[in-house]
C-alpha cells in the first residue's frame, strides 16, 4: 500500500487510541469519586470497545479472471516481493477469503469444509464453532512458503451431480449456468466454503480487513456474503476487465449483490495495459481507455469519478522491481489515493460523532449529580452557620427539623415504587416487540407462507409482508418509548417540588436507526427472492438456511433496539437511586454532626471546616471533569496529522448514510477473526 495510505492509516490508528485513552482516564476519574453508575458505565466501555477494536473492512468483489487477487497483491502485499494471494492464469480463488490480523491467534489459515453448507448453519453460527473448521498454520518467515500455503483456497474436489445439487452448485432449471462434468459425471465444486487468513501484515495489525469473494457462481451458492459480509465492509471495489467490459456475470453481480449496497463502491477497470496497441498512437490507448470507463459509468449507472483504469499486474511488477515510471503507467495510485482522501477521513467523522455523542450523555448526567452535591453542602453551611453563638435548645430544634426532613423524604419512596412499578410493566411491554420469540414466530409464519406458494414464487411477497410487520413492531416499540418518557418527565417534575429531587430526562429513545437497518436488509434480501432464487428456495435446505441467516442478521437489529431501549430507561431510573443515596448519606452526615455539636461546642467549628473543605473538593472535581471532558470532545473534533481531509464522495442514489452516529452499546464490528466475540454475538 502506498506511505500516503499507511500514514493516514497510522494516523487515524493513534487517534482513536488517543481518544480511547482520555476515555479512559475519564472513566477512571468518574469512578475514584463514585460519579458513575452501572449504565453510565456501560455506555462508556462500550465507547472504548468501540475506539479500540474498529476494524476497516474492504471487500473485492469480481467475476472469474478479472485480476482480483492480483489487485489485492499489488495494493497489499508488494512489499512480500512476490505474489502472496494466487493470481496466475488458470488460477483463482474458489471460496470467499478474509485477510485480518488477531494478535491472540496464532498466524495461520482457517477453513471451513464444503460439506458444512449441508448442515443448514449460517457463516455466524458456524463462527463460533471452532471445531468445524480445518486449521493449518502459517509459515510468515518465507514467502514462498506462505504463497504455497495460501494456494489452498484454490483447491477444488470432485462430488457427484447429486452431491453438487445439494451442495448448491447445480441447478436443473439453469444448465447454462452449472460446472461442466468429467467423463465419469463427476461435478469439480470448492473443497472449502469460506477460509479465514491470519497474518502479521503492518496493515492488518493496524486494523485493515480484506474481503477477498469469488465469482458469480460462488456469490449466489453463498447467500450470506451478499446479506452480511458484503454490507459490513466500510468500502467495495468491484474490478472489471478493461478487455471485456461489463459482460453479463458482471452486471449480474453489480445489480443483484451490489447495486444496492449502502457502502461506499469504486469500479476498477483492470487490464488497461491488453488495450496497449504498439500501431497505434498513445493518445489512441488513451482516448479507448477513457471510453471504456465512460461506457462502464454509463452501463452501471454511477459517476464517472467512481470508475478507475488501471493495471494490476503492472502495479504488482512495479512495487516488485521499484520501477516508479511503470507504476505511474498502471495508475493504481489513483485508486488508493480515493480510498486514502475518502474512505479514512470518513471512518474518523463517524467515530468522531460516536465519541461526542456518548460523552455528551455522560456530562449532563455527572454535572447534575455534582450540582446537586454542591447545593446540599452549601445548605448544610447555611444551616450551621446560623448556629454560631446559639444555645443547645437551638442545636435540638434544627435536628428535629432535620429528622422531620429525613422522615418526609423517605415518603418519597413510596411514590418511587409506585413510579417503578408503572415503569417497570411500560418497559416490558415495549421490550415484547422486540423479543427473539415474537421475531421467530414472524420469520417462521413467512417460511410456511413460501412453502405453501407454487414453486415459491410467492417469496418475494412474503418477505415483503414479513418486513411490513417489523416495521410495525419496532414502530409499537417507539410508541411505547415515548410513552414512557412522558410518564417519567411528569413523575420527575412532580418529585423534584415535592421532594427536592434534581431528577432530569434527556430527549427520549430513538429507534428509526434500527428501521433504517431493516430497510437495509430487506435490500439486501430481496434480490434473493426473485425467479432464479425461487427455484432454490423449493429446496428445504437452502430455504431452511435462508430462514436461519435471516433470524440471525434481524436478530441482531432487534437485540441491539431492545439494548438501546433498555440502557435508555435504566439510565434514566438511576438517576433516581443515586440521588435517593446521595440525600440519605446528606442526611445522616446532617444528623451525626449536629449530635457531636449538641455534644461538644467545637464542633461546630469543626463542621463547618469540613463542610467547607467538601465544597472546596467538590468545586474542584468540578473542575477537573470538565478539563476531562474538554480534552475529549477536542480530541474527537481535531483532525489527525498525517491524514488527508475528506473529500465529497460522487453521490449515492441508495438514501444510505454510512457516517451516522452508531449504536454505542454495539460490539466492535462483526469480524469473523475476532471469535470470541462472535461467540458472544
Amino acid at each position: 500500500m502506498p506511505a500516503s495510505f499507511a500514514r493516514s492509516f497510522d494516523a487515524l490508528g493513534s487517534w482513536r487510541f488517543a481518544l480511547e485513552s482520555q476515555v479512559r482516564d475519564l472513566t477512571q476519574f468518574l469512578r475514584e469519586h463514585e460519579l458513575l453508575d452501572e449504565p453510565a458505565s456501560d455506555l462508556l466501555e462500550a465507547l472504548r470497545h468501540r475506539l479500540s477494536g474498529e476494524k476497516l473492512i474492504v471487500a473485492f468483489v469480481a467475476e472469474f479472471s478479472r485480476g482480483k487477487s492480483e489487485l489485492i497483491n499489488a495494493i497489499f502485499f508488494s512489499d512480500a516481493g512476490r505474489r502472496i494471494l494466487p493470481a496466475t492464469p488458470g488460477r483463482t480463488t474458489m471460496c470467499p477469503v478474509e485477510l485480518g490480523y488477531d494478535a491472540d491467534e496464532e498466524p495461520g489459515i482457517a477453513l471451513l469444509p464444503i460439506e458444512s453448507r449441508l448442515e443448514n448453519l449460517s457463516l455466524t453460527e458456524l463462527r463460533a464453532q471452532p471445531r468445524a473448521w480445518t486449521l493449518r498454520p502459517l509459515d510468515i518467515s518465507d514467502p514462498e512458503r506462505l504463497a504455497q500455503s495460501l494456494t489452498e483456497v484454490m483447491r477444488t474436489k470432485w462430488v457427484s451431480m447429486d452431491d453438487a445439487r445439494a451442495l448448491g452448485f447445480w441447478n436443473d432449471e439453469q444448465p447454462t449456468d452449472n460446472p461442466p462434468v468429467d467423463a465419469r459425471g463427476l461435478v469439480e465444486v470448492p473443497a472449502w466454503r469460506h477460509a479465514m487468513i491470519n497474518v502479521p501484515h503492518p496493515l492488518l495489525k493496524r486494523g485493515l480487513v480484506v474481503l477477498d469473494t469469488p465469482g458469480l457462481n460462488a456469490i449466489g451458492a453463498e447467500p450470506e456474503l451478499t446479506v452480511g459480509l458484503l454490507p459490513a465492509a466500510h468500502a467495495t471495489v468491484f474490478i472489471l476487465g478493461a478487455d471485456t467490459g461489463v459482460t453479463r456475470s458482471d452486471l449480474d453481480i453489480w445489480r443483484d449483490h451490489l447495486g444496492a449496497q449502502g457502502v461506499t463502491r469504486y469500479v476498477a477497470l483492470n487490464k488497461i495495459d491488453t488495450l496497449a496497441d504498439p500501431l497505434s498512437p498513445r493518445e489512441h490507448t488513451q482516448a479507448q481507455i477513457e471510453r471504456q470507463c465512460a461506457e462502464v459509468a454509463r452501463t452501471l449507472e454511477i459517476d464517472r469519478e467512481q470508475v478507475f483504469p488501471i493495471s494490476a499486474k503492472q502495479a504488482l511488477a512495479a512495487r516488485v522491481t521499484g520501477n516508479p515510471h511503470q507504476l505511474a503507467e498502471s495508475r493504481l495510485p489513483a485508486l488508493e489515493s480515493a480510498l486514502t482522501d475518502r474512505l479514512l477521513p470518513q471512518r474518523r467523522e463517524v467515530l468522531s460523532a460516536m465519541a461526542q455523542e456518548g460523552v455528551g450523555q455522560i456530562e449532563a448526567q455527572v454535572m447534575r449529580r455534582l450540582n446537586d452535591r454542591r447545593r446540599q453542602t452549601a445548605e448544610q453551611l447555611l444551616e450551621l452557620r446560623g448556629l454560631r453563638g446559639k444555645n443547645g435548645a437551638k442545636v435540638r430544634m434544627i435536628l428535629s427539623r432535620v429528622e422531620a426532613e429525613a422522615t418526609e423524604f423517605e415518603q418519597s419512596t413510596k411514590r418511587l415504587q409506585a413510579m417503578r412499578v408503572v415503569h417497570s410493566r411500560m418497559l416490558k411491554d415495549a421490550l415484547l416487540d422486540l423479543s427473539g420469540d415474537r421475531l421467530r414466530e414472524h420469520v417462521d409464519r413467512m417460511q410456511a407462507s413460501i412453502k405453501g406458494s407454487l414453486l415459491q414464487l410467492g417469496a418475494k411477497r412474503a418477505f415483503a409482508e414479513l418486513c411490513t410487520q417489523l416495521r410495525g413492531q419496532l414502530a409499537r416499540a417507539q410508541a411505547h418509548g415515548v410513552e414512557i418518557h412522558d410518564m417519567l418527565h411528569a413523575s420527575f417534575e412532580s418529585l423534584n417540588a415535592e421532594f427536592g429531587f434534581s431528577l432530569a430526562l434527556g430527549r427520549g429513545p430513538d429507534l428509526s436507526r434500527f428501521v433504517r437497518d431493516l430497510e437495509l436488509i430487506e435490500r439486501n434480501y430481496v434480490q434473493y427472492l426473485g425467479i432464479t432464487q425461487a427455484l432454490k428456495l423449493s429446496q428445504a435446505r437452502f430455504l431452511e438456511q435462508f430462514r436461519r441467516m435471516l433470524v440471525s442478521r434481524l436478530r441482531v437489529v432487534f437485540e441491539s433496539a431492545s439494548g438501546e431501549l433498555e440502557l435508555w430507561n435504566k439510565t434514566a431510573s438511576a438517576q433516581i437511586d443515586s440521588q435517593l443515596r446521595d440525600r440519605r448519606r446528606a442526611f445522616k452526615r446532617r444528623r451525626d454532626a449536629l449530635d457531636r455539636i449538641q455534644g461538644a461546642s467545637g464542633e461546630l467549628e469543626s463542621r463547618l471546616a469540613e463542610l467547607e473543605s467538601q465544597d472546596a473538593r467538590l468545586q474542584q472535581m468540578q473542575q477537573r471533569f470538565t478539563a476531562l471532558m474538554h480534552t475529549v470532545r477536542d480530541l474527537a473534533q481535531s483532525h489527525p496529522a498525517g491524514m488527508e481531509r475528506a473529500r465529497p464522495a460522487p453521490s449515492e442514489d441508495d438514501g444510505y448514510d454510512d457516517t451516522k452516529p452508531l449504536n454505542l452499546l454495539d460490539l466492535p464490528l462483526d469480524i469473523p477473526l475476532d471469535r470470541a466475540r462472535q461467540a458472544r454475538a
